[in-house]
């Protein structure tokens, strides 16, 4: 085997035990890292919040609630379920809903607030569908069965 040919081979295997090596200390960031952290995310519940408060085909649901305490504990639950350090200690959904008659309409308008909320601060698509995927299984609780 002629020289070039041994050293080309020796240069390629470094190049792949180099790309190796660096794909093994690369970690996939959590949703709760590409979403800004803690203060992005406190940022978008507050802009969420405000949005429910002007929708008045929900408004009403959030007419006696604590908003200082509301929007910790939205920041400590999307913190949470996105792969962040916080922890969530309010009541489960099914508890802090219970005989609220939230149905699927109220639910969709929820929803399309935060959409509208997250879309304000150009969160990514991929992370968008990504933390509605988290939080969608929520409805269940949330909305009473007719």
């Amino acid at each position: 085997m002629k020289w070039y040919r041994v050293l080309s081979l020796v240069i390629v295997s470094l190049m792949m035990s180099a790309v190796a090596h660096a794909a093994d200390g690369m970690k996939v960031k959590s949703l709760y890292e590409r979403l800004g952290g803690k203060d992005s995310i406190a940022t978008v519940v507050e802009t969420f919040v405000s949005k429910v408060g002007g929708d008045k085909r929900i408004n009403g649901y959030f007419a006696s609630t604590d908003l200082t305490k509301l929007k910790m504990h939205l920041v400590n639950q999307i913190c949470e379920a996105s792969g962040g350090p916080c922890t969530y200690t309010g009541r489960t959904m099914t508890q802090t809903h219970k005989g609220m008659g939230v149905h699927d309409a109220a639910f969709g308008a929820l929803v399309e607030d935060l959409v509208a909320a997250l879309d304000h601060h150009k969160v990514g698509k991929a992370e968008k569908d990504e933390l509605l995927g988290v939080l969608g299984p929520m409805k269940g609780d949330i909305v009473e069965k007719s």
